[in-house]
């Protein structure tokens, strides 16, 4: 899919595909999972070389950031939403003081929004655009990292305060519903921890467009250069905080994993207790089967009902001495 902008006072769409004529106007091509014919065009009206997906993807530093001349080819991840969740992307830049090229391998909510507000973007240049995309993504991650924190802080309130917990403020670790639920959590978490992870993947990336487009982009305007040196503090300080959400969803993991273990060990217990109080009237009954004829109690009346009597107290003392310890 190609998409155009372009505009003096403000930044305006152009349709190219209709009118290929309006492509000597425009200043900014939007490519997305472009067609062969489409990136034949955009090449065509520009004359930039544009990358290819391949190398879009490329992890090395030198690979991604490189420049000829006055022309910056720029790559980073680029975190998607889908309807399964955040999925990674990527992205690549080609900035030069006439066109801005993006190509994008899928969709991305930051693009799409900014696209929405382009006739708000004024003193427009390839370089502005370039910078103001920067900062829209940027703006996306901090909200994506604000949300999955909302996330964790709600996870954490259920996990210590509501969800497992008892009339009186002690685990109550037993139950489908609750071993369900420690599941469920777990899901979670592994959703956020992966989130997180695409997350500071494309901040990492934009940070580094932005250091290296200071050095490398002499012809850059003042105010765009001012405008990433503000950008690369404000990574930083993402960065930061992503570290904490990841050290927040570890511990609440570890959690998760202790209750779990809690309601395994629980289970143990109980059928631990459960074979020793049965080991005396199996004894006891053994004992009575023997049929022995000198067995006292074979001739007595009451011998049916004495026999029982001892089972049922060989159980239940045992069931008695362990709760008052504290056992059960």
């Amino acid at each position: 899919m190609l998409k155009a902008y372009g505009g003096g006072g403000a930044l305006v769409s152009l349709d190219v595909l209709r009118d290929p004529g309006l492509a000597t106007q425009a200043l900014w091509f939007d490519l997305e999972a472009p067609s062969p014919e489409e990136l034949a065009f955009v090449t065509r009206e520009t004359g930039l070389a544009l990358p290819k997906a391949a190398d879009i993807v490329e992890i090395e530093s030198s690979s991604r950031l490189s420049s000829d001349g006055d022309v910056l080819t720029l790559t980073m991840p680029l975190v998607s939403r889908t309807s399964e969740g955040l999925q990674a992307g990527a992205c690549g830049f080609v900035v030069s003081p006439r066109w801005l090229v993006t190509i994008r391998l899928a969709p991305s909510l930051a693009f799409t929004r900014f696209a929405e507000a382009a006739h708000l973007v004024h003193h427009v240049e390839a370089a502005s655009v370039f910078v103001a995309l920067l900062e829209a993504v940027v703006d996306r991650l901090a909200d994506a990292l604000e949300h999955l924190r909302d996330e964790l802080d709600q996870l954490s309130h259920e996990i210590f305060h509501h969800r497992f917990a008892g009339a009186k403020g002690d685990a109550t670790i037993r139950g489908r519903k609750t071993e369900a639920a420690l599941q469920a959590t777990l899901l979670t978490l592994g959703r956020d921890y992966e989130a997180i992870t695409f997350l500071r993947d494309s901040q990492l990336g934009v940070g580094r467009i932005a250091g290296y487009a200071q050095g490398a982009g002499e012809w850059l305007p003042g105010p765009v250069v001012a405008r990433l040196g503000t950008l690369e503090k404000d990574v930083a300080s993402l960065n930061e905080y992503s570290t904490h959400l990841t050290d927040k969803v570890q511990f609440l993991l570890d959690t998760t994993m202790g209750l779990i273990n809690i309601s395994q060990n629980s289970l143990i217990k109980l059928l631990t207790l459960v074979s020793i109080v049965g080991i005396p009237p199996t004894l006891i009954a053994g004992i009575y089967g023997m049929n022995f004829h000198d067995i006292p109690e074979l001739g007595w009346r009451y011998g049916y009902g004495y026999a029982w009597t001892i089972m049922i107290v060989s159980a239940v003392l045992p069931l008695g001495i362990f709760r008052k310890k504290g056992w059960v």
